[in-house]
């Protein structure tokens, strides 16, 4: 298993598009990953699903904690991380 955690940048949080881009980017990795809201302690939701993504209510400045576990695990969780620290493009 691969864990990293980082801090969501974007002023807008992660709302419908940025969750739509991340569920994008995960969804291409074999791997399963799972997303947390450190902040809340949240429970690990399934990070390729939408509707659970967005149920973390994820704003500006949460700490966010990305797991994944399978054959391409640490190239996921760090494609996943690049993408919240560039903000969505949103930066």
């Amino acid at each position: 298993m691969t864990t990293r955690e980082t801090t969501v940048k974007n002023k807008t949080g992660l709302h419908a598009r940025p969750a739509s881009a991340f569920v994008e980017a995960a969804s291409k990795f074999k791997s399963t990953i799972k997303i947390k809201n450190v902040d809340k302690n949240s429970a690990e939701v399934n990070a390729k699903s939408i509707i659970k993504l967005l149920t973390l209510s994820m704003s500006q400045g949460t700490t966010i904690r990305i797991s994944a576990t399978g054959e391409d695990e640490v190239e996921a969780v760090n494609a996943l991380i690049e993408l919240v620290d560039g903000g969505f493009g949103e930066l």
